[in-house]
C-alpha cells in the first residue's frame, strides 16, 4: 500500500514551498514517524515525518519549489524494513549423489609459476647496474639470446630520464594552472532560500517606509546579576528550567510598555492601532536566518513561563519543528546580540512594530558612582523606534525606565 507525503500547510498565507533538505534516500526503508525532510517556506522551516514505515520514494528533489498540497513523497508500507522479500527456488540435481553439471569439481593446477631466472651480466653491465641502483630484471637485452649489454643500461637510463621530466612539467603545469586562476574561478553563486529572502524585503521594507531613530542608554548589571545568582539553584530545583537575563527584560519592557502604549502600538493607514497586551518577540538566530517567536501576553507570565517560553522556541528552531502561529502577531521586540558578543548596534525594526529593544554585551567598565570610581558590569542598551508615532520624549523616558528596572529588580516585583 502506498502512502502519500504531501507538502503541509503551514498558514493561509503560505502557498508554496520549498525542499530544503532530505534526511532519507530514495529507496531507503523509513519508520513511522521518522523525519523525512524539511521544507522551507518565507517565514518558517519545518520538518515533515513519515506517516507509516515502509519503502521511500522521492518524487520532489531538494531544492524544488512547489505548492501547498503537492505530492513529495510515497511510503510503499507494503516493503516495511524486516520483511523479506521471496526468494526464487533454486535447482537441484537431476539424480541424488550425482552432481550437476555446473557443479563439476574443478582441480587446482598446484603448480608453482616457472621463476624468471635472472638475467647473466658481464663484469662493466654489472657495475653499471649497481651504480644507477637498477632491476636487473626491468631492461631489455638486444644482445645474443637477450643479454643485456651496456647500451641497453644506457638506453634505459635515459628512458627513465625522459619518463622522470614529463612528470615534472605535468607538475609544473598543474601548479602554473592553479596559480592562474582568477577571481571567478574562486567565486561560488548560490541561490537565496525562501526565508533569506524574506528577511531582506522585510528589512528593507523597515528602511524605506518607516522614519526609524535610535536611543541608546547604558546598564549596571551588578544588581540583577546578584539576584539571579542568589535564586538560581532554587528557581532551577523549583521550576525545571534556569533563570537567565531574558526574562527579567521581557518584565521591564511589559511594565515599560503599559506606561508608553505608542511604543506597543502600530500604523495603519491613517489609524494608530494601540495594544493593551503585549505579545512579546524574540529575535532567536537559527541555522536558516534569524526567527521571531512571539510569546503571547507576555504581561501575564511568571519569570518560569518566560524562560520555558523561549527554551521550548529554541528547541523547536533545533527541529525545524517552528509553526507560523510562533511567529504571528507580535507588538514589540527584544534582540539580544550581546550572545554573539556585540557590544553596541542599532536593531532594525520588525515591521509593522514601533520598538525593538537591542540587548547587547555585559563588559566590566570603570564607570562613577557616588563620586568614586568603581568597576561595573554594563551593557549597553538600544531601543529603534517609530518616530512617526513614537516621540523622543517617550523613547528615552522608555528606555530609562528599563534601566531603573534592571538595576533595582525590586521595582517590577512592586510594579513601580
Amino acid at each position: 500500500m502506498e502512502i502519500e507525503v504531501k507538502i503541509p500547510s503551514v498558514g493561509e498565507s503560505v502557498k508554496e514551498a520549498t525542499i530544503a533538505q532530505w534526511f532519507k534516500r530514495d529507496g531507503e526503508a523509513v519508520q513511522k514517524d521518522e523525519p523525512l525532510f524539511a521544507i522551507e517556506t518565507d517565514k518558517v522551516t519545518l520538518e515533515v515525518v513519515s506517516p507509516a514505515g515502509g519503502m521511500l520514494r522521492i518524487k520532489l528533489q531538494e531544492g524544488e519549489t512547489a505548492a501547498i498540497g503537492t505530492l513529495a513523497a510515497v511510503v510503499d508500507s507494503d516493503k516495511a524494513q524486516g520483511r523479506p522479500e521471496p526468494e526464487e527456488e533454486k535447482n537441484e540435481p537431476e539424480k541424488a549423489g550425482t552432481p550437476a553439471a555446473s557443479e563439476t569439481p574443478v582441480i587446482a593446477d598446484k603448480r608453482m609459476p616457472e621463476e624468471k631466472e635472472s638475467p647473466v651480466l658481464s663484469p662493466a653491465v654489472r657495475n653499471l647496474v649497481a651504480q644507477h641502483k637498477l632491476n636487473a630484471a626491468d631492461i631489455e637485452g638486444s644482445g645474443r639470446n637477450g643479454r643485456i649489454t651496456k647500451a641497453d643500461v644506457l638506453t634505459h637510463l635515459e628512458k627513465n630520464e625522459t619518463q622522470q621530466a614529463s612528470a615534472s612539467t605535468e607538475q609544473t603545469e598543474e601548479k602554473k594552472t592553479c596559480l592562474e586562476e582568477t577571481d571567478e574561478d574562486l567565486v561560488e553563486r548560490k541561490p537565496m532560500s525562501s526565508i533569506r529572502k524574506r528577511i531582506a524585503q522585510h528589512l528593507v521594507a523597515a528602511k524605506q517606509n518607516t522614519a526609524m531613530l535610535t536611543t541608546f542608554n547604558e546598564i549596571d548589571m551588578s544588581g540583577i546579576m546578584a539576584a539571579r545568582a542568589h535564586y538560581k539553584d532554587a528557581f532551577k530545583t523549583k521550576y525545571g528550567v534556569s533563570l537567565g537575563f531574558m526574562s527579567f527584560f521581557i518584565k521591564a519592557c511589559t511594565t515599560a510598555l503599559m506606561e508608553f502604549p505608542q511604543i506597543n502600538a502600530f500604523i495603519d493607514g491613517d489609524d494608530i492601532i494601540y495594544h493593551h497586551y503585549v505579545h512579546m518577540g524574540i529575535a532567536i538566530g537559527g541555522k536558516r536566518g534569524l526567527v521571531v517567536p512571539v510569546i503571547r501576553h507576555a504581561e501575564k507570565r511568571s519569570y518560569a513561563e518566560l524562560e520555558q517560553s523561549i527554551v521550548d522556541f529554541v528547541d523547536k528552531i533545533d527541529r525545524n519543528q517552528l509553526a507560523l502561529s510562533d511567529l504571528e502577531d507580535g507588538t514589540f521586540t527584544i534582540s539580544n546580540g550581546g550572545v554573539y558578543g556585540s557590544l553596541l548596534s542599532t536593531p532594525i525594526l520588525n515591521m509593522p512594530q514601533s520598538g525593538i529593544l537591542g540587548m547587547h554585551k555585559i563588559e566590566k567598565r570603570p564607570v562613577v558612582v557616588d563620586d568614586e570610581i568603581v568597576v561595573r558590569p554594563m551593557m549597553y542598551i538600544a531601543l529603534s523606534y517609530d518616530h512617526r508615532i513614537v516621540d523622543g520624549r517617550e523613547a528615552v523616558t522608555f528606555l530609562k525606565r528599563i534601566k531603573e528596572s534592571i538595576e533595582d529588580p525590586q521595582r517590577i516585583m512592586l510594579e513601580i
